[in-house]
């Protein structure tokens, strides 16, 4: 039975909700200098300002308007997450495809590099490269990406393997089509919902370790980050400015978290048929 599952995730309560919250979020980072008349490294004011109408979250130590460097953080978050997701669902795709329309030996010493690199914590790779190379938004991609794709190649591979055994593709097989064909038509189309579930799951782990890493100081020092605007505010934490500087930055990145979080599960329960099934014995 074909399945909507666009519409069997924006019709449950957590999908509206997790949709809204990243539509909030990409909408407020798109237009950013729409909504801001200050540049996010400018020196807008004197340094510790209220929240204001000309500063609607006050200034931090420097004078530089908080909310300002609130929504361009937001571009910081969205591309680390989008970059990471597309490169990594396209490693999953690419080993875990050919993985399992190969298969031998191939197969096998794809599945032992998987099984190695999903326990190599990418936190303390990233540290290490951070202590070599001069740390920047398209290094922390690429790392992120190298440890984050394994667990999707994995989920790849069991999914091609399921659909290499059914009727279309045995029947294309039958005819003569290559593995590019069967892969191209056949097998990557049927994996839309699999690969946007992978999609919004690496999306959100990026987001949530780019902070991270910001905040532990691993990030590039000209680019405005949520997790080091985090770690600037906590030097001030005495003071009442942590109100206006700590607080809704940490609350922006929990929306954004929550978003994929609602989203992914949503997505999670339409790909499930037995998941759908109790949602909507819930429902009634």
């Amino acid at each position: 039975m074909h399945v909507n599952y666009w519409r069997e995730v924006h019709t449950t309560g957590p999908g509206r909700i997790g949709l809204g919250l990243l539509i909030l979020v990409v909408t407020a980072a798109v237009l950013a200098p729409l909504l801001t008349g200050y540049q996010p490294a400018a020196y807008t004011g004197a340094p510790f300002m209220a929240p204001s109408a000309q500063h609607w979250l006050g200034t931090n130590d420097v004078g530089q308007d908080i909310w300002t460097r609130l929504l361009y953080g937001a571009r910081t978050s969205l591309a680390v997450g989008g970059g990471v997701a597309l490169l990594s669902l396209c490693l999953s795709i690419l080993v875990g495809c050919s993985s399992a329309l190969l298969g031998g030996l191939y197969d096998r010493l794809m599945m032992r590099l998987v099984d190695a690199l999903i326990v190599i914590p990418p936190v303390i790779v990233a540290i290490l490269a951070a202590a070599y190379l001069r740390p920047n938004t398209v290094l922390l991609i690429v790392l992120l990406s190298l440890f984050l794709w394994p667990g999707g190649a994995r989920v790849v591979r069991a999914q091609t393997l399921s659909l290499k055994e059914r009727m279309p593709v045995y029947a294309a097989r039958t005819f003569g089509a290559g593995r590019l064909h069967l892969l191209f038509n056949h097998i990557i189309p049927d994996l839309g919902p699999i690969l946007i579930a992978l999609i919004i799951q690496d999306a959100r782990r990026a987001v949530f370790m780019e902070a991270g890493l910001s905040f532990l100081g691993i990030c590039d020092p000209t680019v405005v980050s949520w997790g080091k605007m985090m770690q600037h505010a906590l030097k001030f934490v005495y003071l009442d400015v942590w109100r206006w500087w700590l607080l809704p930055t940490g609350f922006t990145l929990s929306l954004t978290v929550m978003g994929f979080t609602f989203t992914g599960f949503a997505l999670e329960t339409a790909l499930n048929p037995r998941l759908r099934k109790e949602a909507g014995h819930a429902d009634n």
